[in-house]
């Protein structure tokens, strides 16, 4: 016969389970619980509900694309730039910045006066043309002023902070065209660097493009880029 208040083996103590009875809560209709209450608790409850639906729908996200400057002017090379542009790189959600430069004006100098109105009815035109061809996408225009262009769309493209920068390429010319040019340029070097387009490309706070059209039998573009050149682009 064992001792009193021995300890009882574990696996007795496993065996053992409370008996609990647990009753299944009442579930009262929602009926039933409406029949207490006055018309306008009723509303005051619905209008509640109304509002937290309202706070818990989220506004749709808006897609928020990148900034394109094209550097325009009357050349046949601006508008291959811009149509490039249009068909190869510019989404639904971007903002094309079309950007023309004139020579910084001087006081009392009539002639830039007298070009004001034709730069803008020039600028209208292709921003018309271009929502014409992309009506989707939002179109502005900006004027920049400098004495050397290089160097004043470099300045702009950072002002309106530009993802990417287009301009129009002409037809390279003949090394000894260019090694004259740079003799007579002398210390300028935008000039010597090898033009407008050239030092856009190496000097933009964001990514330039030059484009130039190849030509009509073969088609495509030459896209020039701070690390390619020349590159043939068929379309």
């Amino acid at each position: 016969m064992g001792r009193i208040g021995a300890t009882m083996p574990s696996f007795c103590l496993n065996r053992i389970r409370p008996l609990v009875r647990i009753r299944s809560p009442i579930v009262q209709s929602k009926n039933d619980s409406d029949c207490g209450r006055s018309q306008e608790e009723k509303e005051e409850e619905k209008n509640n509900n109304s509002g937290n639906v309202e706070k818990d729908v989220k506004p749709a996200s808006v897609v928020i694309g990148r900034k394109i400057m094209i550097v325009v002017d009357s050349s046949p090379e601006a508008k291959n730039a811009i149509q490039w542009a249009l068909t190869h790189t510019v989404q639904s959600q971007d903002l094309v910045i079309l950007l023309y430069v004139t020579k910084t004006s001087n006081p009392g100098d009539e002639s830039i006066k007298e070009m004001t109105p034709r730069v803008s009815q020039f600028l209208s035109c292709m921003k018309i043309m271009c929502q014409q061809k992309r009506p989707e996408v939002q179109i502005e225009v900006a004027v920049a002023e400098g004495k050397e262009k290089g160097p004043a769309i470099v300045k702009e493209a950072k002002k309106q902070g530009v993802g990417l920068l287009v301009l129009g390429q002409k037809k390279k010319r003949s090394t000894t065209w260019r090694l004259l040019m740079m003799w007579a340029a002398g210390n300028n070097k935008v000039t010597a660097a090898g033009g407008v387009v050239e030092y856009c490309i190496q000097n933009a706070s964001c990514m330039a493009i030059a484009v130039r059209r190849k030509s009509k039998k073969l088609g495509g573009y030459l896209i020039t880029t701070k690390r390619h050149k020349d590159f043939w682009l068929l379309a």
